[in-house]
């Protein structure tokens, strides 16, 4: 069977299974929104832009080998997502220079491989002020960091180091533990008995509901704050009220923030699927922005042609949710919140950068 040419396929890779499922849902519904609205503009090249689902949910093996195998074929010229760094590593160097790879998840930072493009935040823009205003607000002097044990938490870990003696603090114990963990009882004895006021969470989805919930009823809750890079509305509503007390997150996105851009995107999102629909919080969201930056690089470059899109994607710029946005090199920079949980929803506290 061959490609149908008046489609341009697009392999959105997403986590259907694992800790990331849980927000598995809004990406899905927010790329296929960004790719309507692509679509009611023109499409790209010519073309309607057609999502085709991948579970980034998988071993990073098989997510790499299936969206290859879809390329290969001719079944799509681009590929965007949410998925972990573990997947990304499997992932780019089998397509990035043969068609746009655009990430969207936050990650630990220092992707430069050509064809990778990257909507993300990183630990420099989003964990540093985070952990400096913490730091002179609440004086927190002592972290701990729990992350699932794979490249993002421990490369974010080593950067919390070093912006830690920046601020005075140190960084007093780490703990990393296996995507999928239930029980954090050990985890819990280590902290309390470290004396940390601050907890630096660096777990994938229901992992971090999971803590949270055990951290709470443990009582630390009541001693030491959590800072969390990776935590959207949808972690938070599924932890629980009682289990997010002192609670903070960076991001780029938060459903709470009320600007004029997020406003009419919640419109056109709840229009679209209805109030019901899963929060598309700053994970799902950001597959929004993934496909608008897609369509921005084809658009710019005129041509599917990897050589061109690389040459013109220092002049790329486009307009989501998250505002106006442009490319620095391969990343796009964007404005950095931090926010406290209050109940089911996060009140936005400050905008961090970027710096």
């Amino acid at each position: 069977m061959f490609p149908d040419a008046s489609v341009f396929g697009v392999a959105l890779v997403f986590p259907l299974q694992g800790p990331g499922g849980i927000f598995g849902p809004a990406c899905e519904l927010c790329a296929g929104l960004a790719a309507e609205e692509v679509n009611r503009a023109g499409g790209v090249l010519g073309r309607e832009l057609r999502l085709i689902p991948v579970d980034g949910g998988a071993a990073p093996r098989e997510v790499a080998d299936q969206v290859e195998a879809l390329v290969d074929s001719g079944a799509v010229q681009g590929v965007t997502g949410w998925h972990i760094s573990s997947v990304r590593q499997a992932l780019a160097p089998r397509i990035a220079h043969r068609v746009p790879y655009v990430y969207t998840a936050l990650y630990e930072g220092g992707e430069d491989r050509a064809g990778v493009f990257l909507t993300s935040e990183t630990p420099r823009d989003q964990l540093c002020p985070a952990m400096v205003l913490l730091a002179g607000e609440r004086r927190v002097r002592r972290w701990f960091v729990v992350g699932n044990d794979y490249v993002w938490p421990r490369r974010t870990a080593r950067a919390a180091h070093t912006y830690a003696r920046g601020t005075g603090s140190r960084v007093i114990g780490e703990a990393y533990l296996p995507l999928g963990t239930h029980d954090f009882a050990s985890v819990l004895r280590r902290i309390e008995r470290s004396d940390a006021d601050g907890v630096l969470m660096l777990l994938v989805g229901t992992d971090a509901v999971r803590f949270n919930r055990a951290f709470a009823a443990y009582g630390l809750d009541a001693r030491c704050l959590r800072l969390s890079t990776l935590m959207d509305e949808n972690m938070l509503l599924a932890s629980g009220p009682s289990a997010t007390s002192d609670l903070y997150s960076t991001a780029g996105f938060f459903t709470s923030l009320a600007t004029a851009d997020t406003l009419d995107f919640h419109g056109r999102y709840a229009h679209r699927f209805g109030l019901d629909a899963p929060s598309p919080g700053s994970l799902g969201e950001s597959c929004y922005e993934g496909v608008l930056l897609l369509a921005a690089l084809l658009r710019n470059a005129g041509t599917h042609d990897m050589t061109r899109i690389g040459a013109t994607a220092p002049t790329v710029s486009y307009e989501g949710a998250r505002g106006l946005l442009r490319l620095e090199g391969s990343h796009v920079r964007q404005r950095i919140y931090l926010a406290r949980a209050d109940g089911l929803d996060f009140d936005v506290l400050t905008e961090l950068g970027p710096r």
